[in-house]
């Protein structure tokens, strides 16, 4: 778990180098990226126009949505083209400034991408980091595009009530863990489905009421047993079998939040699964998709919430934290493994 220590940043911002590394699309996928589909090359450093701005990454975010992103199947984003920088969230600090909105000193958080330095121009970013006190890390987990999926996932599309039940696949992930706690603090009775019994006690440690392990003979059985009453809201991080069996379990006015599908690695052919309409129909349930992209306009609301929870120790987390660029271009792959424990990030500024 990781504690809340201040950055203690840096008196003198380090000289801007002639050139820099980028990690680059070399082969398009099919289902699970690689490390063999990323290539890392050095570029020079742009000279800046007016209106743009130089970031340093400190961080970069590895995230399940990038497996689309890099797709040739139609997603909610153009693919990455070949040969293009992998796009990524990322937080650093601006170091060099053209822009009169964007100071030399101050830390962003945006789509700047895997790689060490990103020009900018405003649009690419989506927070400003304003608290001193908060380690850029949490910008791009608890604090950012994890927390804001779980926040406004559960919030505003499954829109729990005091004493619902609320299940949770890949409990123990970034988001998961953060849609768990969140139901707990409005006063939910939380049900974890987590891989492997690490990750199950991971789940209780922070207060879900039970977690259950799907690689385990019986997982459905067990699910079942600790649901008599049915489940009031599920949020689907996997789709696939435990979403089969949740379904089933659905209970009357259920709310179904689809957040991700991590347990299909090809969308090409198209999967075809059981049939949930007649779960849907009998219960008077509903199943919702959404973007945490969507909700930009009112990041800062959900920033306020999370980090008073957090700050109160009512919001626990974890990462897991690569050093150097060299860690990108395998991290996805292991994190549809599951290899991770935490948020996957990568360290470029120690």
């Amino acid at each position: 778990m990781t504690s809340i220590i201040p950055d203690r940043g840096i008196s003198v911002l380090p000289a801007v180098p002639s050139q820099y590394r980028q990690i680059f699309l070399r082969q398009r996928p099919d289902g699970i990226p690689q490390p063999e589909h990323f290539g890392i090359r050095t570029v020079p450093m742009p000279e800046l126009s007016e209106g743009q701005f130089l970031v340093r990454n400190h961080y970069l975010s590895v995230d399940p949505a990038m497996r689309g992103w890099v797709s040739a199947v139609g997603n909610y984003s153009t693919p990455v083209p070949l040969g293009a920088v992998m796009p990524s969230y990322a937080s650093g600090e601006i170091v060099l400034s053209h822009h009169p909105d964007y100071e030399v000193g101050s830390r962003v958080m945006g789509m700047l991408g895997w790689q060490e330095f990103a020009v900018c121009n405003g649009s690419e970013i989506k927070r400003r980091i304003q608290d001193k006190d908060e380690p850029l890390s949490l910008s791009l987990g608890i604090l950012g595009l994890n927390g804001f999926t779980a926040y406004f996932g559960l919030i505003d599309i499954g829109a729990p009530k005091d004493g619902d039940v609320v299940v949770v696949s890949t409990a123990a992930g970034a988001v998961g863990s953060a849609v768990g706690q969140i139901a707990k603090i409005k006063g939910c009775r939380v049900i974890g489905i987590a891989g492997g019994a690490e990750k199950v006690r991971w789940c209780k440690d922070i207060g879900f009421d039970d977690a259950v392990d799907y690689k385990r003979a019986g997982f459905s059985s067990q699910l079942a047993a600790l649901c008599p009453n049915g489940v009031n809201v599920f949020f689907d991080n996997t789709c696939g079998a435990i979403s089969d069996a949740v379904m089933p379990l659905l209970a009357n006015g259920a709310s179904v939040v689809v957040c991700g599908t991590a347990s299909v690695s090809s969308w090409t052919p198209w999967p075809m699964g059981p049939r949930v309409e007649r779960h849907l129909l009998v219960k008077r349930a509903r199943m919702q998709g959404f973007l945490a992209m969507d909700y930009e306009h009112r990041y800062n609301e959900a920033v306020i919430c999370l980090k008073n929870w957090l700050y109160k120790g009512r919001l626990k987390h974890r990462e897991d934290i690569l050093d150097g660029l060299e860690g990108a271009p395998g991290s996805i792959r292991d994190l549809y493994r599951g290899d991770n424990a935490g948020k996957r990030l990568i360290r470029l500024v120690a």
